[in-house]
């Protein structure tokens, strides 16, 4: 009886360690589970976080690339805009030399008439024009004829005078651009242009003006004829 007592208490005494040893691992479990669970937040917290500060600094680069193109496209367009303009200025001076723009400017004006008994020459009017291109005129114009690199001064049945093969008549007033000063001189000099016309008992006035007015060059080019036999010498280095 005793024995049985004695078993029986020693079972019961093994059974409430055992609970108590069970009780304990689960809350040894219960307390393992929240911990891991809380490290796993803060590391994916701080994953996030530095996932984060990664995009931030990507996109901070993203910005200076971009701002960095922004400048170079910026200098590029300020490039190509001075050269536009530079281009454009050129374009403008060679219409300018070749007679298609209209021109103003401080220079003379020639008029040159014919008289009962003397008559001005297709020749004196192209002396004229030579005079006045050796004196450095920017722009010539014969009763509004712009005078260009290609205009014929001729003569038909020596009488009527064609220029850019338009006839033009007594008066003709010759009107040039450039230095004005430096232009009458050259007409006015000693036994220059204005004193053998006069010579020749022919009409001629010369007057200094401050503000010309030249029309631009109405004809065309004909640029399939520019260079129907010389052709481009490439010179070999």
């Amino acid at each position: 009886m005793k024995g049985k007592i004695t078993m029986t208490i020693t079972i019961g005494c093994t059974a409430l360690i055992l609970t108590m040893i069970m009780f304990t691992q689960f809350k040894t479990v219960d307390k393992t589970d929240i911990t891991v669970i809380e490290t796993m937040r803060e590391t994916e917290l701080r994953s996030e976080l530095a996932s984060w500060r990664d995009k931030y600094e990507e996109i901070e680069e993203k910005i200076e690339e971009t701002n960095s193109k922004i400048n170079e496209y910026e200098q590029e367009l300020q490039n190509d805009v001075n050269t536009a303009n530079l281009l454009q200025q050129e374009v403008k001076e060679a219409e300018g030399y070749l007679g298609y723009t209209n021109l103003q400017g401080e220079g003379i004006k020639v008029t040159l008439q014919d008289t009962e008994f003397k008559s001005i020459t297709y020749s004196d009017l192209l002396r004229l024009v030579n005079e006045l291109n050796a004196a450095g005129a920017d722009a010539i114009s014969i009763n509004d004829e712009r005078i260009i690199s290609r205009t014929d001064i001729t003569v038909v049945n020596n009488i009527k005078i064609l220029i850019n093969a338009r006839r033009v008549t007594s008066p003709y007033i010759v009107k040039a651009i450039g230095d004005k000063k430096y232009l009458e001189s050259a007409l006015t000099v000693k036994n220059g242009y204005i004193d053998e016309i006069r010579f020749e008992e022919k009409l001629i006035d010369c007057t200094v003006e401050d503000n010309i007015f030249i029309p631009a060059y109405e004809g065309t080019y004909k640029e399939k004829q520019d260079f129907n036999y010389a052709k481009e010498n490439k010179v070999e280095e």
